[in-house]
């Protein structure tokens, strides 16, 4: 039976191409960390891998002989709340089923069944005293999706690991692995009496915090070439740079792009057909519009006041943004997410391509339904966009809409650049795409519209050039930097058909006719298009 790429669940690999979970961490740092009886976190966004890898571990541990290894997952208390009893029962009986499937005996529910009726802020660190003194070996307990409880539960949870610490291992699990999408330290409980309780106080006995990467470039290539190994469906090379663009190794959406590609891609299952990126590109398409489970995760969070306070600059290309404005929580909150990227010496950043689509699409997806402008107005008799008569017609849509509907916008200092976007988005749907670049301190977005002339893989393409920008300072030296940034963009992209530069002047005391105006510009040979409004 054919394998296929997992985009639901921990992988198994009889079933589905897979990388070796225990490569994905450093193992020598995690059995150390077990050796010393230590209790740490491992934490990653959701859908990296993460009970794979935990699953792996157990498996291992357990293999090796040193220790019984335990793994639980506690998402289902999530349903009870701040119901202490509930939770903490749930927890017991989970972790009592489990370990039962380990040992293969009773013993474990017949420890369980003795604590059944305590008090249950004692229940927990109880059944774990008795099942360790239990025991052949010392117990590793693995809790998976800790932070999907809340309050008042998961306060209790944390404590209750946290008052039989001193007792391990003769008394108390020897290690414990706390696994979430965020480092404990970074929790704000709100306990049902409206008290904040912070993760690292409640849990001080934490002794490490791990992350959980992305796949490498080189693991990509791997995991895609397992396919081909097994069916002789070759990858063009040039889908890999593509691949990463697109995921930056983000293992769901790496899976998803190569399971859309080979088989819900219906005319793919032919395997002597090669994956071209064209393939790949329509694949990203398919994925996003379909609003998959993870992309529509994605979508949900948007929502959050937490989450708009950190993407909403990155998003608006602020120059002036002070990224000490921001709670330190909010953003670390976003990281964890998957959403940013933050690195060192670089301003925070869209973590990969198929983000930076989602994004603004998504933003502008209600705006998009209400206007009624169709692919076909714009339109050469080729199926070339005519880039002339949109930006017109934008430009009076513009002038009659701009106050009222970006104001509709959750994002609204970035609401121009949104507003055009989806604009260009409704009249490029299902016919081209629209490559996004943007962020803190680039102080301009650019767009790169590609419209495949012919159904066909491999046929001609129009490639659009647009750089976006807000006027700040004297309009002709900030026109200037844009042409020169316009033209940068053309250099860099390549075989490109027509640049434009499109410059927003939010200017108060400015009539629409001192705002609205274009005119044909050369800068260093080459012709662009200066469109204000």
């Amino acid at each position: 039976m054919e394998r296929f790429f997992n985009t639901a669940g921990p992988n198994n690999p009889r079933d589905s191409y897979t990388l070796d979970p225990l490569s994905r961490f450093d193992i020598d740092e995690l059995l150390t960390l077990i050796r010393q009886k230590r209790y740490f976190v491992l934490h990653a966004p959701r859908q990296t891998g993460k009970t794979s890898c935990m699953l792996a571990l157990r498996d291992y541990l357990n293999e090796h002989g040193d220790y019984i290894a335990v793994y639980t997952n506690v998402e289902g208390g999530q349903a009870a709340r701040n119901d202490v009893a509930r939770v903490i029962g749930a927890t017991c009986d989970r972790i009592a089923e489990e370990t039962r499937f380990i040992l293969g005996d009773n013993l474990p529910i017949e420890t369980r069944d003795e604590v059944k009726n305590m008090q249950p802020d004692a229940m927990l660190s109880t059944f774990l005293q008795l099942i360790s003194e239990r025991l052949s070996k010392p117990l590793v307990l693995i809790l998976d999706e800790i932070d999907a409880l809340v309050g008042d539960s998961l306060i209790s949870v944390l404590r209750q690991l946290r008052a039989g610490y001193a007792n391990r291992p003769e008394r108390f699990p020897s290690s414990v692995i706390l696994c979430g999408v965020r480092d404990v330290r970074d929790y704000r409980i709100v306990c049902s009496n409206q008290d904040i309780i912070t993760g690292g106080s409640a849990f001080n006995i934490k002794a490490a915090s791990l992350r959980l990467g992305n796949f490498s470039q080189e693991e990509i290539h791997s995991l895609y070439m397992q396919h081909t190994s097994e069916t002789g469906q070759r990858f063009d090379d040039a889908c890999f740079p593509m691949v990463w663009a697109a995921t930056e190794g983000q293992p769901w959406l790496v899976n998803a792009l190569a399971y859309e590609v080979t088989y819900k891609m219906k005319e793919n299952r032919d395997r002597s057909v090669v994956i071209k990126p064209e393939m790949m590109y329509r694949a990203q398409e398919n994925i996003i519009y379909r609003r998959d489970t993870h992309i529509d995760i994605l979508i949900d969070k948007l929502r959050e006041s937490r989450v708009r306070r950190v993407i909403e600059p990155i998003l608006s290309n602020s120059e002036n943004f002070d990224e000490s404005k921001i709670v330190d929580d909010d953003i670390q909150y976003v990281i964890d997410l998957g959403l940013i990227k933050k690195e060192v010496g670089k301003p925070l950043r869209i973590a990969c391509g198929i983000y930076r689509e989602v994004i603004p699409r998504e933003l502008t997806w209600k705006t998009q339904q209400f206007l009624t402008q169709e692919p076909q107005w714009y339109q050469h008799p080729d199926g070339s966009i005519n880039m002339e008569k949109l930006m017109l017609d934008f430009q009076q849509f513009f002038r009659q809409n701009a106050d009222s509907w970006i104001g509709r916008f959750d994002y609204a200092e970035a609401g121009p650049q949104l507003l055009l976007q989806a604009f260009l988005q409704r009249i490029v749907n299902g016919g081209g795409y629209i490559d996004r670049e943007y962020g803190i301190g680039r102080r301009r977005t650019d767009l790169l519209i590609r419209k495949p002339l012919t159904d066909g893989y491999g046929g001609p393409v129009q490639r659009i050039v647009l750089e976006l920008k807000l006027l700040r300072g004297d309009l002709e030296t900030t026109i200037e930097k844009g042409l020169e940034q316009t033209a940068g963009y053309m250099d860099l992209v390549g075989s490109v058909d027509e640049g434009h530069f499109i410059l927003f002047d939010r200017s108060s005391g400015k009539s629409w006719d001192e705002r609205i105006w274009h005119q044909k510009r050369r800068f260093h040979g080459r012709e662009i298009m200066v469109w204000a409004m």
